[in-house]
């Protein structure tokens, strides 16, 4: 398929910040492979900011405004896109159906959803589900039809220079003042939209208290729902600020970018302080398919925490709350290390 050298390539990832994030190692590769190709991002809106942010992606388009609009007006807008190849990395029965309907000459998918078999043209055999690949690695399945006869390794993975610029903007005032002139900010996101399993917000009230005896700058971020269910929990400290639904996506990364460490579960945050090269504490579950060596952040700073990898009651897939014993000490203990 290489020899066709392809000029607009669609990546549809229509889902979450950190899924999104983990499909920019493919990008990388298809940039390097073919320069002088468009890649264009069908992605949500909420997740634009972290596209724009990657220079190897020329063009973004959502596919909420697409879905918006009555079923033949949206197949003759995806027409205009002019695309040679999709890559379905976030499989979509309706995405699947318009890219076969337009006739897009190079379709590629996952074999293992039936709806592919009459919309691709192009199916890699792979399970996600029960794969000891992190997702990143799991992405590069779909470039077999490219050529690739081999999957990177996570080192390969982590040490790739990816373009990603958390572009500078204004941060409030509360915000700036608040930091000061202090280089020990730190960032904690302890909620995920019901995303992850998650660390008790009482643990990072406890680690805020005692890091901020230590000449840290502690900010909670999140949005306002989440703010709702631990901001009146937090104590009255002079180094501890609640910033959660006062920030932008924009904002959120800016300052995720210039803080020095982040701490937070299996979330986009996390995943952004991964690539904005910050110290990134993940806290995870062992249990399969949501345990670190799928899910965990891409970067050189990463370090990741589990309470027992062995967890029997995870290996079974049965309730656990094995995250729940992490200990606050064990977490401060990785800013001493």
């Amino acid at each position: 398929m290489k020899e066709i050298n392809p000029s607009r390539i669609i990546i549809s990832r229509t889902d979450s910040i950190g899924d999104v994030i983990l499909t920019f190692p493919i990008c990388q590769w298809l940039r390097d492979q073919f320069p002088d190709a468009k890649l264009i991002y069908l992605g949500r809106n909420y997740t634009q900011s972290i596209i724009d942010s990657f220079s190897m992606i020329d063009e973004f388009i959502s596919w909420e405004d697409y879905k918006s609009l009555p079923k033949l007006e949206q197949i003759e807008k995806f027409k205009t896109i002019g695309a040679d190849c999709i890559l379905h990395v976030f499989p979509n029965k309706e995405i699947a159906q318009i890219a076969k309907k337009i006739k897009i000459p190079f379709r590629i998918g996952t074999s293992h959803r039936s709806y592919h078999l009459l919309t691709c043209n192009y199916r890699v055999s792979f399970s996600r589900k029960n794969s000891t690949l992190h997702e990143s690695q799991l992405n590069f399945q779909l470039l077999k039809p490219f050529g690739l006869t081999s999957i990177p390794t996570m080192e390969e993975i982590n040490n790739q220079i990816i373009h990603w610029e958390n572009k500078e903007v204004p941060l409030p005032k509360f915000i700036t003042e608040f930091i000061g002139d202090s280089t020990n900010t730190l960032i904690l996101h302890p909620k995920s939209q019901g995303s992850a399993k998650e660390w008790p917000v009482e643990k990072y009230i406890s680690l805020a208290n005692s890091l901020s005896n230590k000449d840290w700058k502690i900010i909670f971020t999140g949005t306002e729902s989440e703010g709702d269910l631990f901001r009146n929990l937090l104590p009255k400290n002079n180094d501890i600020l609640d910033s959660t639904g006062k920030l932008s996506l924009k904002q959120l990364m800016y300052l995720i970018s210039t803080s020095k460490a982040l701490v937070a579960c299996s979330t986009g945050p996390l995943h952004i302080a991964g690539i904005s090269g910050i110290k990134t504490i993940g806290i995870f579950s062992p249990r399969k398919p949501i345990h670190p060596g799928r899910w965990k952040p891409i970067g050189i700073n990463v370090l990741t925490i589990v309470f027992d990898e062995e967890c029997s009651l995870c290996k079974k897939s049965k309730p656990c709350k094995c995250i729940e014993e992490i200990s606050e000490g064990s977490i401060e203990q990785l800013f001493i290390n």
